[in-house]
């Protein structure tokens, strides 16, 4: 049931949802259910999306009815502008499923409040789709963090990450809210302190379809799994420059399938020498990146000259 209410002042909630780079990624095995094993390390980074969650308490709905369905409550509750050309079917979007999913965690454990105010959502993107820095993900995960909030449903970030893991593979770090080393599907998370970094981002126009990367018959699948004290105390070998055994399993797939991929890693790998770091790939997306040295990140000439000569957009952003 919809109540309308005397009108009230609207209340606006804007966060960042920040993007992610993966500085190395390994797959260490298929699990039984199908889906891949990894590891990695995730940096967030201070770019990204936004979204504004707007509410009032003109429009309040009930739940309190036996039968209630997620789906149909959450199309009461959540008003969502800005993501209509990302999906076609609004319950395709992640914002929408994780809105969705949230709510279906509570009718469950019978935790809904009585009534709830209708939030509406405006996704204000800058990340590119498919570009592997989590850009949907971290919409999701902004969004349950946020609902979880205006809706009081007092959900643990515990809580939280383990709903996250049903959207997502890469839902969770965003949950976390740190830097972190990833195993299982990536919901098995360890904080991890690095050094505060620039990188200079590359996006260029191209998507892979990720069914295909996995399927792939020249993904390797079986790098062996490192520990989390050998990651935490081998930073050298893979925060500024990338060395054995680390690497990012995808990157010789995606470069043979997509030339602009491959075109925009090898400007990268030109400006190593200079940035005193090492391009690479970031998760199974098209973004690339080069780690900047301290040294590079004064010269704001040489940087704007990247930026400009680069072959596709180009960004300069740093961690979170």
């Amino acid at each position: 049931m919809i109540k309308n209410l005397a009108a009230t002042p609207t209340s606006t909630i804007t966060r960042l949802s920040p993007a992610k780079i993966n500085l190395f990624l390994h797959i260490t095995g298929k699990r039984a259910d199908g889906y891949h094993n990894l590891q990695t390390v995730f940096r967030l980074l201070d770019w990204g999306d936004y979204l504004h969650f707007s509410v009032t308490d003109d429009v309040v709905i009930s739940t309190v009815d036996n039968a209630l369905d997620a789906n149909e409550l959450c199309h009461q509750l959540v008003i969502l502008a800005g993501a209509e050309t990302i999906t076609a079917d609004i319950e395709d979007n992640l914002i929408f499923k994780a809105a969705r999913v949230l709510l279906a965690s509570a009718i469950q454990s019978n935790t809904l409040p009585e009534q709830l105010a209708q939030v509406h959502i405006a996704l204000d993107k800058h990340l590119p789709m498919g570009a592997g820095l989590g850009g949907g993900s971290s919409n999701a995960a902004t969004t349950l963090l946020a609902l979880n909030e205006i809706w009081q449903l007092k959900l643990t970030q515990d809580e939280l990450i383990k709903i996250a893991a049903t959207i997502g593979a890469d839902v969770p770090i965003f949950i976390f809210g740190q830097d972190a080393i990833a195993m299982g599907i990536g919901d098995q998370l360890t904080a991890i302190k690095l050094p505060d970094q620039q990188y200079l981002v590359l996006t260029p126009n191209a998507h892979v379809n990720t069914a295909k990367l996995f399927a792939h018959p020249k993904l390797q699948r079986d790098i062996a799994v490192l520990s989390v004290e050998t990651i935490k105390n081998k930073q050298a070998d893979y925060v500024q420059t990338l060395t054995t055994p680390y690497q990012n399993v995808f990157t010789p797939v995606v470069t043979s399938l997509a030339p602009a991929v491959s075109a925009a890693l090898r400007y990268l790998q030109g400006l190593e020498a200079q940035a005193l770091g090492t391009a690479r790939m970031t998760g199974s997306g098209s973004a690339v990146f080069l780690p900047l040295d301290a040294s590079v990140v004064t010269d704001k000439a040489l940087l704007e000259k990247w930026i400009e000569e680069a072959p596709c957009s180009a960004y300069l952003v740093r961690n979170l």
